[in-house]
């Protein structure tokens, strides 16, 4: 089979795309045939070094996936061949990735794809809506009515996190580089949203919500937490989901005085019955069209090196040159 995959970490130059074997599926494995595949940051940095655990070689790269089962191991029972499924967290804690003609993976990380939604939006929504749900539900316990501010609505969790947030009839104030981006979130159903380069964005959420956000959802790497704090409401809740390095001031008394709380989270830690909750929220927010993928670029699987430098240049170098997901398709 094709696929994409590193023999050694470094720059995107060392991803090749080639001939490995085609993995057949054992104990509870589930074989796919990949419909389509999408790139995540954290793809970008295990394939550059930043491993906490041991990579296979040759390692497949990539996480996300959708497509339909060829055929399923002696202990699977949860498909069978013909449906069509999508899943993420793979490529992590060990696990071959996704970047393949064909998969095999543990059923217990495979999910139903709905007849009206595609392979390159499910692969498109799989590692950034489970994501912005695990963040949304199991750690801030957003409640209808209440307030979340979004610190960046049009990136891939952004656009997530926005439109889960009013799926469940939250008031969403969100930023954004550029008015076309904000335009972007506006379509993505903002109440609000604004040009962070262009206006005051505390006097901006002041006159949206005059007691403050109940939640704060941070997808920046450099948290200002002075700000972040203030623009907090009694008892606000703040979701962290990127920073490795950062070592930023924290506003202690302004924080427990107003009973705040902090949370902090990666997906691939949550366990399978948590990302499976998730998945059937996703799923039927997709097919209600109150969840839509948002899809910067499609590329042929034999550009995956393409796609890294793509990714890296706008999370790292933010270029502003992506706006939505990278998909690959074989």
């Amino acid at each position: 089979m094709k696929a994409a995959f590193i023999e050694q970490t470094g720059p995107p130059d060392v991803i090749q795309y080639g001939e490995l074997p085609t993995p057949e599926p054992t104990g509870s494995q589930v074989l796919v045939r990949t419909g389509a595949v999408a790139v995540n940051p954290i793809d970008t940095y295990i394939r550059n070094g930043a491993n906490y655990w041991e990579l296979p070689r040759p390692f497949v790269i990539g996480c996300d996936l959708a497509g339909v089962v060829e055929a399923v191991g002696p202990g699977a029972t949860r498909f069978r061949a013909g449906d069509r499924v999508w899943c993420s967290n793979q490529g992590l804690l060990g696990r071959q990735g996704t970047f393949a003609e064909w998969c095999a993976v543990d059923e217990s990380w495979l999910y139903p794809t709905p007849d009206d939604v595609s392979d390159q939006a499910a692969a498109a929504c799989a590692l950034v809506g489970i994501t912005a749900h695990l963040g949304l539900f199991g750690r801030a316990e957003l409640q209808p009515g209440e307030t979340i501010f979004v610190q960046g609505g049009s990136g891939g969790v952004g656009s997530m996190v926005v439109q889960m947030a009013k799926a469940v009839g939250a008031r969403v104030f969100t930023t954004a580089g550029s008015d076309e981006k904000v335009a972007a979130c506006h379509d993505l159903g903002a109440d609000r949203a604004v040009n962070y380069k262009m206006c005051d964005v505390q006097e901006e959420l002041r006159q949206f919500a005059p007691q403050g956000a109940n939640v704060f959802w941070e997808t920046q790497r450099e948290p200002n937490f002075d700000q972040i704090v203030a623009a907090l409401a009694e008892r606000g809740r703040i979701v962290l989901m990127a920073g490795r390095d950062a070592r930023p001031q924290f506003p202690v008394g302004p924080f427990y005085v107003k009973g705040c709380s902090l949370h902090g989270f990666v997906m691939f830690k949550a366990s399978a019955d948590e990302m499976r909750a998730s998945s059937d929220d996703i799923n039927r927010w997709l097919s209600q069209g109150k969840l839509r993928a948002k899809i910067g670029q499609v590329l042929p699987l034999s550009q995956s090196a393409e796609a890294h430098r793509l990714q890296e240049a706008n999370t790292l170098n933010k270029a502003g040159t992506l706006a939505g997901k990278i998909v690959l398709t074989p």
